[in-house]
């Protein structure tokens, strides 16, 4: 039996990326079935291959995560052969995808109105900092400008605030391209023709803040301090340490607190009135975890999982990467994945978090070498191979 087909299956994506933000778009695309065509510079490459684990391990993290499946080739986009080429592609095309810094493509004479006028249909999308508009349209960046902008940093503890530990504006900023460019793919459908998606971090993390920004424009004040749960939920909503780690408690309903001050065996919680409240001011909610956390601390993660799955409290294992990589349920739904590596062994990758029915997604696995498929591409629109070594030898290719 034939594989299914994806959903994007037809669609010819050219992905100019950088590092995270572009490239995840593009790599979801392919996830999802389209051809993914990775353009990275001669001799250099998309700088994410440039963040390696150790000098004595010069694999890098970045690049494999983000570019798996995809076909690379190499094209100098700074000389006039090199722009010919990608001219050429564009001509096939239905999305291009970049985040270099602003005004870069428009200087190559490849901005969206060239573009365009070559082939009307295309998608082209593009993924900044600070956003297209505005007096920092032109400031260059990177994710940790999208979480301090975005006021994220100041979000993530009571004292002494810290990034995320994760390249999460360009994670959101990746998410945002790749949903623009579906509704603008659906657009063209009634159109006919393509248009410009701009997406960037600052955007894309002041979205992700939605409730705690629009708190602060009904109140005027700060959510206050995250205090181990979330500023706006004031219920038994936070993370408890426990004998050998922590728990997340995912809330506690009222009508269902004396069970959990019961099965936790604090039942003398029940005669203080505020902590059956039906709502936690933020100086009871930090009392009453500090009174929590002496329990919690009192026994495993696991014996605290098992008594809230008894009496049913939602909650989750607070885990690191080699825990959430041992979860069989990770990989039964596609989110991680086990292959056979030709070089590394047997190694877990990154799946699809989406599912679907129809049209499934294909993760891909590998990630290209640079240049690794330059002459397949060309050759596929229509250069020869003299044509091919004489962009070699001016070193556009």
């Amino acid at each position: 039996m034939s594989e299914a087909p994806g959903a994007l299956d037809g669609l010819r994506v050219l992905d100019l990326g950088l590092i995270v933000q572009g490239p995840q778009a593009a790599q979801l695309l392919g996830d999802l079935g389209a051809d993914v065509i990775k353009v990275e510079v001669p001799g250099i490459g998309d700088l994410g291959r440039w963040t390696i684990i150790s000098p004595e391990d010069t694999r890098s993290p970045y690049f494999i995560a983000c570019n798996r499946g995809k076909r690379g080739i190499t094209l100098d986009l700074r000389v006039e052969a090199g722009r010919a080429v990608l001219l050429r592609l564009v001509d096939t095309a239905d999305v291009l995808i970049s985040n270099f810094v602003p005004g870069t493509l428009e200087r190559w004479s490849l901005g969206y109105e060239a573009l365009a006028a070559r082939n009307p249909r295309l998608i082209y999308a593009t993924g900044s900092t600070f956003g297209p508009a505005g007096p920092d349209a032109q400031r260059r960046g990177a994710d940790l400008a999208g979480q301090a902008a975005g006021g994220l940093i100041r979000r993530t503890g009571p004292t002494d605030p810290t990034p995320i530990g994760a390249t999460i504006a360009d994670h959101l900023g990746s998410q945002n391209m790749a949903s623009g460019i579906l509704a603008a793919l659906y657009a063209r459908q009634r159109t006919g023709r393509g248009q410009r998606v701009d997406v960037s971090l600052l955007g894309a993390v002041i979205f992700a803040q939605a409730s705690e920004y629009t708190y602060t424009f009904l109140t005027g004040l700060d959510p206050g301090e995250v205090d181990r749960g979330h500023p706006l939920i004031h219920g038994l909503y936070g993370v408890m340490p426990t004998a050998d780690g922590q728990i997340a408690i995912v809330g506690v309903t009222p009508e269902r607190r004396d069970a959990f001050f019961e099965a936790i065996g604090r039942p003398e919680l029940l005669a203080d009135e505020r902590f059956t409240a039906p709502y936690y001011a933020p100086g009871v909610r930090h009392e009453l975890f500090d009174l929590l956390a002496e329990t919690f601390c009192t026994r495993t993660t696991a014996e605290w999982a098992k008594l809230l799955r008894e009496i049913d409290v939602r909650h989750a294992l607070v885990r690191d990467y080699g825990e959430v990589a041992r979860d069989e349920g990770v990989y039964a739904n596609g989110y991680l994945e086990r292959f056979e590596h030709p070089e590394w062994g047997e190694i877990s990758t990154m799946g699809c978090p989406i599912r679907l029915s129809e049209t499934p997604a294909r993760p891909g696995r590998i990630a290209p070498e640079i240049g690794q498929h330059t002459e397949e591409v060309l050759l596929e629109i229509g250069l020869g191979w003299d044509e091919i070594a004489a962009l070699r030898e001016a070193g556009a290719i």
